[in-house]
């Protein structure tokens, strides 16, 4: 009884041990074509590298402001009496754009010019008995004085009555009426803006490292959105004399022709500044850049071969450094050469070695002035 079980334990043990060695085979050849297998390529879109002429500029955001800006407003209290200006004109210096009322200062005015006369005769008169010995010196002097008095006081009236037409300060362009007629106005109180735009003033700031070749009279070019024709040009026309503790950014201010008056002070434009001439490199599409802490990189595409010796086409990713951007390019200044096939969109799936089906019928955005669509 004892045999047959011990015989019963030795042939199952022979059994399992058969299955088990089996089983093992198969997980091993299963792994081996595993192994073997190539996952399925990714589709990407590629484009073929080539040298272009790359303009030396440096991009800052910018915003418009008046060489001539100002509110203007009332310098006396008075009740508005006429007003001689439209919104929205363009005026000229000394234009009057506001008549407060001055019937007190006219009748103050008449009486002054009176006492005025008065005093020129009595003035008159001592000069000739002071000749005579007459009248005393002391009062030669009051009648001197009560002359120069009066001329004084009429003075002083005029200016009252000067002071309550107000006046264009410099040439312009009126903004919104603030005031409406018979309206009392205290001294400071808006009247209306005006606004001096030709030339006009674009201010940006670049970054302090790069504050060396900012240079009075360097050319400036600004672009404003959709504005049709958006393109303007000017020149570097002063430099701030500190740097900004907060941003460590430079302000620059530049000056640019605006006879047509499209440009308005508090737009937002592109500022691009021209820093000397221009270079070569390879451009590519925003899209094909791979962002990383550890590198920027792009993936080339090339022939290569998997472990069986099978030739395929796949990528290699290869970390180049980059400079400024122009709308959807990158310039890419070392890393790739001109020639090389590179992927522009995909890339966040690749990895190194990956092997990759190319489907160029739609390509990403590469325009150097790209517009946006309106929705």
């Amino acid at each position: 009884m004892i045999k047959r079980m011990i015989l019963m334990v030795v042939v199952m043990t022979i059994v399992i041990a058969g299955l088990g060695f089996v089983k093992f085979r198969q997980f091993q050849a299963m792994a081996g074509e595993f192994a073997a297998m190539q996952p399925p390529p990714d589709a990407v879109t590629t484009i073929i590298a080539a040298q272009e002429e790359w303009p030396a500029t440096l991009n800052a955001i910018g915003t418009l402001a008046a060489v001539q800006g100002v509110t203007v407003t009332a310098d006396l209290s008075g009740i508005v009496s006429r007003i001689s200006f439209d919104s929205g004109k363009t005026v000229q210096k000394g234009d009057v754009l506001v008549q407060l009322d001055t019937r007190q200062e006219e009748a103050q005015r008449s009486g002054a010019e009176s006492q005025l006369q008065l005093a020129r005769l009595n003035f008159q008169r001592m000069q000739g008995l002071v000749e005579q010995d007459a009248v005393s010196r002391a009062e030669y002097d009051a009648a001197a004085a009560a002359f120069k008095q009066a001329e004084a006081r009429l003075g002083e009236i005029r200016a009252t009555i000067e002071r309550k037409t107000i006046r264009a300060p410099f040439s312009g362009v009126l903004g919104i009426r603030q005031v409406n007629l018979g309206q009392y106005l205290t001294g400071g109180d808006p009247v209306v803006p005006l606004q001096a735009l030709n030339p006009i003033y674009v201010n940006f700031g670049v970054p302090q490292q790069e504050a060396a070749e900012m240079h009075i009279g360097r050319g400036v070019r600004i672009t404003v959105g959709e504005l049709s024709g958006g393109e303007f040009t000017g020149r570097i026309s002063a430099l701030d004399s500190v740097v900004d503790q907060t941003t460590r950014n430079v302000q620059v201010q530049a000056t640019l022709a605006n006879a047509g008056g499209r440009l308005r002070p508090g737009m937002f434009v592109q500022t691009q500044v021209t820093l000397g001439a221009n270079r070569h490199v390879v451009a590519l599409p925003a899209s094909a850049i791979n962002y990383a802490p550890y590198g920027d990189s792009v993936f080339v595409v090339g022939d290569m071969k998997n472990p069986k010796g099978q030739t395929y086409r796949g990528v290699r990713q290869q970390v180049v450094k980059l400079g400024a951007a122009r709308g959807d390019q990158i310039a890419v200044l070392s890393g790739i050469s001109p020639g090389e096939e590179i992927v522009s969109s995909g890339v966040f799936k690749l990895r190194n070695g990956a092997p990759v089906q190319v489907n160029n019928t739609v390509q990403p955005g590469n325009s150097r002035s790209p517009k946006t669509e309106d929705r």
